[in-house]
């Protein structure tokens, strides 16, 4: 236990052979620091977050706490050892624990594992809650498409993480094959947070048959609702929806649904920059701790339009800091060859931090490139 400590600790690439090795090892707890730490590697400070970080050892068992946000991921452009990943999918389906089992699977998600993804999908073979989940969110991180069919059973799980996570997660993956069963579920769960995770699901792939069902959710009383409905008609790009989304917009007093208007707006056509359009409104956004995270997943998806990512790119060389910082991080994961100039613009701007910024974004651009 102590040599896998210290190897955590010294970090180093020469810690990876014996820390997969360790990840043999018969004991819950050492296989769980182990994979805290081949994490750690490619995300320094892990350790610090991990589940090893709140373990507690129950006579031979382990019990583990796993913090609450579940959003950690490497950024594009650096490469995990394939035996790293291999080791912790092996983990994932066959851990002496599930404590153990559900932290590789984190761990593959952190790593964007694609190669373990048939790893995951028997790790959920177990059954156990927290396996299922970890997995589930596993798969959002990789965005492995073809893993989407093979969840399509846990959209009616009876536990509600579960069955969000998956809800969630058959959204994010595009499977459209299941907009009949997310349907299904949003009008027989009891649960608003079902409800809303399936609407919200249901917005990220819609299609002509549900644009009766946007419309009755956008002026509902519940505000996630009302976002979401927004939400579906940004993506279902018809010109005739702009009207009743605009007057929408105007009524509306709650910023996160005005927030998801905004977003429908601009996808439907009202690219424009001034002091009151809903582009600026999205851009002003970035600036607030409170929302700027929102903001910036509309922005992901908008500037993949060329048209739009000309609009942002004033904001992103001239802007105010989180401006700067925030539209880095979206063209890395957006933007085009036309956004090279500008991101190489920040990478050398006065602000040390906004520079570091700029400079990840290209790197991670020009991977994904």
């Amino acid at each position: 236990m102590e040599t896998v400590k210290a190897l955590v600790d010294i970090g180093t690439q020469r810690s990876l052979d014996p820390l997969i090795e360790a990840t043999g090892d018969n004991d819950a707890e050492i296989q769980a620091r182990a994979t805290d730490g081949l994490v750690n590697f490619y995300l320094p400070g892990y350790v610090r977050t991990g589940l090893s970080a709140k373990l507690q050892r129950a006579g031979t068992g382990i019990k583990g706490k796993f913090t609450d946000t579940n959003t950690q991921v490497i950024d594009r452009y650096i490469q995990v050892r394939p035996d790293v990943i291999a080791a912790l999918g092996k983990l994932a389906r066959g851990g002496v624990s599930m404590e153990v089992r559900a932290n590789a699977a984190r761990a593959v998600g952190i790593l964007r594992g694609r190669a373990a993804v048939p790893d995951l999908l028997d790790a959920m073979k177990s059954k156990d809650d927290a396996v299922l989940y970890e997995s589930l969110i596993a798969i959002q991180k990789i965005r492995d498409q073809e893993a989407a069919t093979k969840i399509r059973y846990l959209l009616r799980d009876l536990n509600e993480r579960v069955q969000i996570a998956a809800v969630e997660t058959t959204g994010i993956l595009q499977n459209r094959a299941a907009l009949p069963d997310l349907v299904d579920v949003l009008n027989r769960a009891e649960s608003a947070k079902v409800r809303r995770g399936a609407l919200t699901a249901i917005a990220m792939m819609p299609d002509e048959s549900v644009r009766a069902l946007l419309t009755r959710y956008l002026t509902d009383k519940d505000d996630a609702m009302r976002a979401a409905a927004a939400e579906g008609f940004a993506r279902l790009r018809n010109p005739q929806d702009k009207a009743a989304v605009q007057a929408a917009y105007e009524r509306e007093g709650k910023p996160s649904p005005r927030l998801s208007m905004a977003f429908a707006l601009v996808s439907l056509g009202s690219v424009g920059v001034s002091e009151f359009s809903p582009l600026q409104l999205l851009i002003n956004t970035l600036n607030s701790r409170a929302r700027q995270g929102e903001a910036e997943a509309f922005l992901i998806e908008l500037a993949r339009d060329s048209s739009i990512r000309r609009s942002l790119y004033p904001a992103l060389t001239g802007g105010q800091k989180d401006e700067k910082v925030y539209l880095a991080r979206i063209m890395a994961r957006s933007g085009d060859k036309d956004s090279l100039t500008p991101l190489e613009t920040v990478s050398h701007d006065a602000d040390p931090d906004v520079a570091k910024e700029g400079l990840r974004a290209l790197q991670n651009l020009r991977a994904r490139l």
